[in-house]
């Protein structure tokens, strides 16, 4: 068993829902993010920062000038590189105690269950729907809890599936939408991603340690214009 970083994670411990379990329940934790882009930034640097003991990251992109708007993990000098690889060493950097798994390719249909197999829970933060579907359906498949986070101009969405038997990805959305254009022609508040993906990390926080209650069949919408939340119920 672990020692406790007392003083890292003082502020952890001094909170009764987590304390030293609960703090040693995520340095054993894994867990997989799917997309270091704007929802996968801000979930990566709080889930390292909160001591989880082993992260893996998937993505096949390179870091670009149009990125840097919204994915805080990023620099100028970055350019060119591969994502994961300057994640993992900003990240090892914020916390060097957490191992990482780096993945710089797409998450496809021959190496899905693969990789998911390896992790306790995935966080979703791509920004496609057909890498969406083949998430929900392999963690579902897998019984694997699966935080699931998006994002559209100035609007923002998280859910937690496959958890306790509650609803999976599939439940809440059966088939992709038409016609939703990416924010590469339609545009994405710079600051949004940081809400979304800071919700997902406290939901994968909460489901390792087990405190509170999981957004497990309900579904949180964020408006960035009105500042306003909303939480729908899911039924199976």
């Amino acid at each position: 068993m672990m020692e406790v970083n007392t003083e890292r994670y003082s502020r952890h411990l001094l909170l009764p829902e987590i304390g030293e379990v609960g703090q040693k329940r995520l340095h054993e934790a894994s867990v997989l993010v799917v997309g270091c882009g704007g929802l996968g930034c801000p979930a990566l640097q709080y889930l390292v920062a909160a001591g989880v003991g082993r992260i893996g990251m998937v993505d096949a992109d390179v870091v670009s000038v149009s990125n840097l708007q919204r994915q805080i993990l990023f620099g100028t000098k970055d350019v060119g590189r591969y994502k994961v690889e300057v994640a993992k060493e900003k990240l090892s950097d914020l916390n060097p105690d957490t191992i990482f798994d780096i993945y710089p390719e797409m998450l496809t249909t021959d190496n899905a269950e693969d990789i998911i197999s390896r992790f306790d829970l995935v966080l979703d933060c791509c920004d496609n729907f057909p890498t969406r579907f083949l998430i929900g359906d392999v963690t579902a498949r897998l019984q694997k809890p699966l935080v699931f986070g998006s994002i559209y101009q100035f609007e923002g969405q998280v859910s937690v599936f496959n958890y306790q038997n509650g609803p999976a990805y599939r439940e809440l959305f059966p088939e992709a939408p038409e016609g939703v254009r990416p924010a590469s022609e339609v545009g994405v508040l710079g600051v949004l991603p940081g809400v979304i993906g800071g919700i997902q990390a406290t939901e994968a926080v909460k489901i390792i340690t087990g405190a509170g209650e999981v957004l497990s069949g309900r579904l949180l919408l964020y408006d960035a214009l009105k500042m306003n939340f909303q939480v729908f119920r899911i039924k199976a």
